[in-house]
């Protein structure tokens, strides 16, 4: 299977999760923005970047790029992602259907391959492992009123920011 069909089985993997929570699930027209999905937590905007992990060689880790990549017919360009393109990375290894779900802080704490690793046996604690299929940390994060004091406005109240539901 290609990379692109991969991808798409995360994202509906990662849809499915999240109505599953009670969540409402935005897909975005086209692929030119740095977030997959958005999420609608209890009134907030959660805008989501959906990676799709691959298995190494030794079979026993998963890995993902933590770059962006763009191609185009002649040249595929990558990019560091910013702490504005997204609120959380959820990465998704299609078989066991397992999920990591990091904040973009976190994400942006790695450079290149991030890995991932199902059990430890024994072997060296991977801190991606904090993060297996810990969906809390999203809906916490929606109805967390001391980072940031968030209300929604109504359609056509003005606000100095790009995300009206967002106001900070």
């Amino acid at each position: 299977m290609f990379t692109k069909g991969k991808g798409d089985i995360s994202e509906c993997a990662v849809c499915l999760e999240a109505m599953k929570r009670g969540w409402e699930v935005l897909k975005p027209f086209g692929d030119k923005l740095p977030y997959d999905l958005v999420f609608d937590v209890s009134g907030f905007l959660v805008k989501i970047q959906v990676k799709s992990a691959w298995i190494t060689d030794d079979s026993k880790v998963w890995a993902i790029e933590s770059r962006r990549t763009k191609t185009n017919r002649r040249s595929m360009i990558k990019a560091y992602y910013k702490k504005s393109d997204f609120d959380f990375a959820v990465i998704h290894a299609i078989d066991p259907n397992v999920f990591w779900i990091l904040p973009v802080k976190e994400f942006l704490t790695w450079k290149g391959q991030i890995s991932f690793r199902l059990d430890e046996n024994g072997q060296r604690h991977l801190k991606s492992n904090d993060f297996r299929n810990d969906w809390d940390l999203i809906s916490k994060w929606a109805s967390d009123e001391e980072i940031c004091q968030r209300k929604l406005l109504k359609f056509g109240e003005t606000c100095n920011v790009a995300i009206p539901s967002q106001a900070c």
